[in-house]
């Protein structure tokens, strides 16, 4: 599998003739490496959403309304089908959706999801994701949780952590996560992009290599290979 960071918490998941793109936030991103023209232009299998929040939720619907399916909560999904979306898949925490290119899972987040005209957006959640024989697990927006542990027995080739602090856990907080995920690599997000996220990356680096975790920073643009 490679990973794409496209910048703040973006990614494209790509193994074999399948991508996978996690919270579109393109358009008022200032770390975005990409334009939105260029990434319709990769045509995702599926665009999978954490949370309602504008730099999560970015431009999902310029993806769903060109029939790529929206995978998010209910809530999430509802509120794309009124508004275009020709392929919403609605689901819950816990819940599991399959395809051709694998799965995906939501589990629980610790945070808020509301759309940025204040429609509520149901639970933020994490995602597992199966891609390509791999499993990651993005944690969306949250701090530290004890049932990181049960994720990480599912057994993770990586995770995609926050480490900005102030919305989010910081770099301290997210490498003790990696005592409960034990994932074989760690990348952080969600950091750097606006004043407050001023979590240090060099930080979660030091401390998650301590632990014996692959740690790969990733600049907007950049890609690493599981």
């Amino acid at each position: 599998m490679n990973i794409h960071f496209i910048g703040h918490s973006t990614f494209l998941l790509e193994s074999g003739e399948h991508r996978l793109l996690i919270d579109p936030f393109i358009e008022g991103n200032p770390q975005a490496s990409v334009t939105l023209p260029e990434a319709l232009d990769w045509k995702p299998s599926a665009v999978l959403i954490s949370h309602a929040h504008g730099d999560h939720w970015g431009n999902a619907l310029d993806f769903a309304r060109t029939g790529v399916p929206l995978i998010a909560t209910a809530e999430i999904a509802g509120y794309a089908g009124k508004n275009g979306a020709t392929h919403p898949v609605g689901m819950n925490i816990g819940g599991t959706y399959r395809a051709a290119w694998g799965s995906v899972t939501l589990t629980p987040a610790w945070h808020s999801s509301s759309f940025p005209d204040g429609t509520y957006g149901g639970m933020p959640t994490g995602l597992i994701i199966e891609l390509g024989g791999q499993r990651v697990y993005f944690a969306g927006d949250t701090n530290l949780f004890s049932d990181m542990r049960l994720i990480g027995e599912r057994g993770l080739d990586a995770a995609l952590l926050p480490i900005g602090d102030h919305y989010t856990m910081g770099p301290e907080e997210a490498a003790r996560t990696l005592d409960l995920l034990r994932p074989r690599v760690a990348i952080p997000m969600h950091y750097g992009t606006f004043p407050p996220l001023t979590g240090d990356p060099a930080v979660f680096q030091r401390e998650g290599e301590a632990r014996g975790v692959d740690v790969r920073m990733l600049k907007p643009g950049e890609h690493t290979t599981l």
